[in-house]
């Protein structure tokens, strides 16, 4: 007979979510879904409040990531208001952001993903986790803590806080920095790019090689990307345009408040992730395995396939070496975490590359603004995939509508895609262990979501479904409102 397997919660994630893995009568895996069952609703309680307000409002929507949408906002305010923040103002944004991916990245890696390869899929659950790398790795354990309090302490220093920020404003930044916080947060920062080298070079040497046989096969799905470059094509992660890839290789440059020319949103009713998809391309949305249509994914393996190069040396020599390796665009989902270590290493140089620019000091941090009635696009490449603000004012600079496409949200398809595809290669005739059930989940993990940020509906409807079971989790009841 037919059964249900019930991974719940999915571990080592932000936020809440479950796998539900449909078998056949044969105990083969006949469907999967990815169900994220929690909502935040800031596209509904943020309209009717003062524009410039939605930069402090909107960092919590998530304290994992709160400066990208701290940034995000900042740059929609800043096209509301038709204004362009002075060179200081910029750079102290793009510092932040920076400081802000090492942090990110540090914490996806090794306290999130990484217990996978170090302690091994097949591990004890006890012992897969980041305590467990620290008991059997305790000096980089005390390096991998060090590393990311640095970047904490980085963003106190240059913006007064670290999580939940206010600092970026419409029109620049409201703090400048100081000759003695600049020398200070440098010699911060130095450090961090220590650990990056140091990180890339161990994964290279004692992580990768091992697992190069599931990175080629697990979660594996063939899609579009989406990422953000400049115009000669160098990998920007604060401003410039969206690039469009198709799993071919071939792309589409565009100017982010085009995102609607491009890009659709689609509801599915068992999940509260919307299902963006690539318009465009005439195909509709269809998240089939074989022939999937519109389908695109952002993040770390996103950006690397859709920029022609990395503007820190290197970072790009890594990128160099990485497209020898597995080829643009690459395919393998586990090979984000790989993109993950690039970006650490770029984010690192490039933090002492902003930090050593005598205009970063400059006290002309910001301009001034008045209220009008416009639209503003703000777009950031947030740790987690491209990150859209789109909000509408009045002439009182009140919003009157708004909208958000989180990082996480455009990969919701590919997500649901690679959990298919590994329950598919994992789970034959009924067979499985706590170890398959991991690598399930290791194909979620590798996309790094963020279910807190990503939550949002379309239409303002919450389906609800409910299940009663007993103690030993057989059903008894279940009814649904939708």
């Amino acid at each position: 007979m037919s059964k249900t397997i019930t991974l719940a919660p999915v571990t080592r994630i932000e936020g809440h979510a479950k796998i539900s893995i449909q078998l056949d009568d044969a105990g083969n895996v006949a469907d999967t879904q990815v169900n994220v069952v929690e909502l935040r609703g800031f596209e509904k309680f943020c309209i009717g409040r003062p524009v410039e307000e939605l930069t402090r409002i909107v960092t919590s929507i998530c304290g994992v990531c709160p400066w990208s949408h701290h940034l995000a906002s900042a740059k929609a305010n800043d096209a509301v208001f038709g204004v362009t923040p002075p060179p200081a103002g910029r750079k102290l944004r793009e510092l932040c952001n920076a400081i802000a991916y090492t942090e990110e990245h540090i914490l996806h890696f090794f306290f999130l993903a990484g217990a996978d390869f170090v302690m091994g899929p097949d591990a004890d659950y006890g012992v897969r986790n980041v305590l467990g790398i620290a008991q059997a790795n305790p000096e980089i354990g005390k390096q991998v803590v060090h590393n990311r309090h640095l970047g904490s302490k980085m963003l106190n220093i240059v913006s007064g806080k670290s999580i939940h920020p206010v600092t970026a404003v419409p029109g620049g930044f409201s703090k400048p920095l100081l000759e003695e916080e600049r020398r200070q947060v440098l010699a911060m920062a130095s450090e961090v790019l220590d650990f990056a080298k140091f990180a890339m070079s161990f994964a290279k040497q004692h992580i990768f090689p091992k697992y190069l046989e599931a990175i080629k096969s697990l979660g594996v799905i063939r899609t579009g990307f989406l990422g953000t470059v400049t115009a000669d094509g160098t990998m920007n992660l604060y401003d410039g345009q969206l690039r469009l890839m198709k799993a071919d290789g071939t792309y589409t440059d565009f100017a982010a408040d085009k995102y609607t020319d491009y890009i659709s949103e689609k509801t599915l009713p068992w999940t509260y992730l919307k299902f963006p998809y690539a318009k465009v391309w005439g195909e509709g949305f269809d998240m089939d395995l074989t022939k999937p249509k519109g389908i695109y994914r952002t993040n770390t393996l996103a950006r690397l396939n859709v920029c022609d190069r990395l503007a820190t040396p290197l970072a790009q020599a890594e990128l160099e070496e990485y497209r020898q390796a597995f080829g643009r665009p690459a395919q393998a989902t586990l090979l984000y975490n790989y993109a993950r270590l690039i970006e650490l290493l770029y984010n690192a140089e490039l933090a002492v590359q902003l930090l050593n620019d005598p205009e970063i000091t400059s006290k002309e941090t910001r301009v001034p603004v008045k209220p009008r009635a416009a639209r503003g696009v703000g777009c950031v490449e947030a740790p987690r995939g491209t990150l859209i603000h789109d909000y509408e004012t009045d002439a009182e600079g009140m919003v009157t509508n708004l909208n958000l496409i989180v990082g996480t949200t455009h990969n919701n398809a590919p997500i649901n895609m690679s959990v298919k595809q590994a329950a598919q290669s994992l789970i034959k005739e009924g067979k499985y262990d706590q170890g398959v059930l991991n690598r399930v989940e290791m194909a979620i993990r590798a996309y790094d979501p963020c279910l807190s940020c990503a939550t949002h509906t379309l239409d303002g409807r919450l389906p609800v479904a409910v299940e009663i079971r007993d103690a030993r989790g057989e059903m008894l009841d279940a009814f649904a409102n939708c």
